[in-house]
């Protein structure tokens, strides 16, 4: 059996990490070798990255430990190894959007975010796999990484920041970086046992990011823990940390509809126990109708492929289809049905359906329900047209509000609850509130503990 390096941000996450780096207990260099042996190890298997940076990530680590040791210090995510998905343009390193079709021409060269990840001292230690144009569950062409929780039966990452989630679940970065249009990064968080974050509509710039559906594309960590997600999302917005709010005192809203439709018996069980547990620790939980939350299921379908389609291009589209994922292919010629008619007295709807969601949160502290209807699927039902179709109408059903919405969301992971298998908790709250989101999601994060990582001895032999 192959031996596996120790995970150098394991215990203490990110925040304990840089305190050993400033000590001189460990160096940048050290912790991006093991995370490199890390995916030497796993990656056979696993299948997280598009791309691993091995050699340019260790020349990048040596150069961020001479410039702490010359007395110049970056902030708290210096010498922090991190994953980026297949999206976004990193210089030096192939950008595939999880596709054969070549689209770097609507990509355009590294972006603002990207850059402001090296301006904070992290290494990027390779590209992580992405469903194609992040638009599904799996990728039929360039595979679909192996979710990390069950050794014996390939079971769906979600998407389509699959790698992402994967990566950081199994310990081959300290952190991944994934887009959210409908869930992409809640999905595969919720489904891998990570944290994830999908920030507010327009919060991040999406230059050097493909345009999936531009009205809701988001940028979003996933990580192994919330507290970690804060201290990134500070570091990058130089703002101060997020810290736990009093659980007595906090009021989240418990919709009475929608959120909870669908749910598998194990996730719901699961949920019903974690949201118990909430309002022992003294959180107040208030039934809030959401109804605006139900009309977005009939949105979503119209606008992301409609938005997809126009960012490709009706002619190129109609050329590259054959060579597209048959689903992803289908899901887009629907964007070829839709009237531009249609289309804007869509969006005109939108905005009146953000003003009313604004003001059904004012008074609470976030809404929380279950992140996603079921837990993680064998890869092999995907070979069923059939089921494919529906997995995609039911397993973004609570997360794609949160975009059309205009909100920021979290997913924390609560399978200590009594689940098989991973299951999300998730929390929103009005557009640009992300610290106050984070700061909830801390304060669960203390009542439910850290998030357990999943065993991979099954992936070492």
């Amino acid at each position: 059996m192959k031996t596996l390096p120790a995970d150098p941000i394991v215990p203490g996450g990110i925040a304990a990490f840089a305190e050993r780096l400033r000590r001189g207990e460990i160096t940048a260099e050290a912790a991006t070798r093991a995370y490199v042996e890390r995916i030497e190890t796993l990656e056979p298997r696993l299948q997280a990255f598009e791309h691993v940076a091995a050699e340019d990530a260790l020349a990048a680590a040596r150069s961020l430990d001479r410039l702490l040791a010359a007395g110049t210090d970056l902030g708290p995510l210096m010498g922090v190894p991190v994953a980026i998905k297949d999206l976004f343009a990193v210089e030096g390193m192939p950008t595939t959007a999880g596709s054969n079709v070549d689209v770097t021409d609507i990509i355009g060269p590294e972006g603002s975010f990207v850059k402001n990840l090296k301006r904070a001292g992290c290494v990027i230690v390779g590209k992580t796999k992405t469903v194609e144009f992040a638009l599904g569950a799996g990728n039929h062409h360039r595979g679909t990484p192996w979710n990390p929780w069950d050794g014996e039966t390939h079971r769906s990452p979600g998407g389509s920041s699959s790698g992402s989630a994967v990566a950081v679940a199994a310990g081959m970065c300290a952190f991944a970086i994934g887009s959210d249009t409908g869930g992409s990064v809640r999905i595969p968080a919720a489904l891998c046992g990570t944290f994830g974050l999908k920030t507010t509509v327009g919060l991040w710039p999406l230059d050097g990011v493909f345009p999936m559906a531009p009205s809701f594309d988001t940028i979003g960590p996933l990580t192994a823990s919330a507290t970690d997600a804060a201290l990134i999302f500070a570091a990058l917005e130089g703002t101060a940390v997020a810290t736990p709010a009093p659980p007595r005192g906090l009021r989240l809203g418990r919709p009475t509809g929608h959120f909870f439709d669908n749910l598998e018996p194990e996730v719901e069980a699961c949920v019903d126990a974690a949201l118990a547990a909430l309002e022992k620790a003294g959180i107040e939980l208030v039934p809030v109708a959401f109804p605006e939350a139900e009309e977005v299921t009939e949105t979503f379908p119209i606008v992301s492929p409609t938005e997809l389609l126009s960012v490709l291009g009706r002619d190129r589209f109609l050329a590259i289809r054959d060579r597209m994922d048959r689903d992803v292919a289908a899901r887009v010629a629907h964007g070829l049905e839709v009237p531009a008619e249609r289309y804007i007295r869509i969006m005109w709807r939108r905005h009146e359906l953000c003003r009313a969601a604004r003001q059904r949160l004012r008074g609470l502290d976030g809404v929380v329900g279950p992140t996603l209807p079921m837990a993680a699927v064998p890869r092999k039902n995907f070979d069923d047209a059939d089921f494919e179709h529906e997995y995609h109408r039911i397993v973004p059903w609570n997360t794609r509000p949160g975009n059309v919405l205009g909100l920021c969301a979290t997913t924390t992971p609560v399978r200590v609850y009594g689940a098989a298998l991973p299951v999300g908790l998730q929390v929103l709250c009005q557009g640009y509130c992300e610290d106050r989101v984070l700061a909830v999601a801390r304060t669960i994060e203390e009542i439910v503990g850290a998030p357990p990582r999943p065993d991979l001895t099954p992936f070492l032999d």
